[in-house]
């Protein structure tokens, strides 16, 4: 009977992988994963902390063909001001009517306000563009 060979006949197939370098390279792949993951983290946190001035449309309606009433309520830290932007849209998806909406009441951190946008046609929808902190 002959014996199984469990390893690679020495010399046929070249040398074996080399520990060194492999080693090398999980070091390596390591380092640069944990910095994309610490990277990540970071422009999340950014993204959410940055952010003083928030807001949320929480109902609107439809008040003639030139007008559309809106409900916001804005979030932000009690020394910060800003803008938010307001938008309505016809049905067919056209913006008709856009409004900057000032937020400059200091030492408050939940504002309720309900405005007007004027629209050049009838408006069917409202939403919330963005707010940026001044």
């Amino acid at each position: 009977m002959t014996g199984v060979r469990e390893q690679l006949p020495e010399g046929r197939y070249g040398r074996s992988a080399d520990r060194r370098a492999d080693r090398r390279l999980k070091i390596l792949g390591a380092v640069l994963g944990t910095g994309l993951i610490a990277m990540v983290g970071w422009f999340g946190y950014d993204y959410v902390a940055g952010q003083k001035v928030s807001a949320e449309v929480i109902k609107f309606s439809v008040a003639s063909d030139s007008e559309v009433q809106v409900h916001l309520e804005i979030r932000k830290d009690a020394d910060s001001t800003g803008t938010c932007t307001v938008r309505s849209r016809a049905e067919d998806g056209r913006e008709v009517g856009r409004l900057h909406v000032a937020v400059e009441q200091r030492g408050e951190t939940r504002i309720d306000r309900v405005v007007t946008i004027r629209t050049l046609s009838r408006g069917t929808t409202a939403e919330l563009v963005r707010c940026t902190a001044s």
